[in-house]
């Protein structure tokens, strides 16, 4: 088991960039074997993790280094959105708060930039 683990939470596009920034900081600090990290969207920031978005290059990146990327389910339904709009890496999960509340629950670090 990973020594580290955050989960991240992205509510807001407009957040994205810090959120991609502390998840590449927290691994660079902490140590990649170190550390596991999963982001998880929901509401405007599922927009965040489109295929077509200015941040598929460094999602890409980020989940190559161990990082797992969620977007919530009924998210996507409230934006007629569907899971072939978002980049490979992306998991789908039945719901963003649920998915938090799963992680804290286990001992994970919130973090909600």
């Amino acid at each position: 088991m990973k020594r580290y683990r955050a989960v991240i939470h992205l509510a807001e596009i407009d957040r994205a960039n810090l959120a991609l920034n502390n998840v590449a900081n927290l691994i660079s600090d902490l140590g990649e074997d170190e550390t596991e990290v999963e982001v998880v969207a929901n509401s405007e920031g599922v927009r965040a993790l489109l295929g077509a978005g200015p941040f598929a290059e460094r999602i890409g990146e980020l989940a190559a280094r161990g990082t797992k990327f969620v977007v919530c389910a009924r998210s996507l339904r409230a934006m007629r959105m569907e899971r072939d709009e978002f980049i490979e890496e992306v998991e789908v999960v039945p719901s963003g708060t649920g998915e938090l509340v799963k992680r804290q629950t286990e001992g994970w670090a919130y973090v909600r930039p």
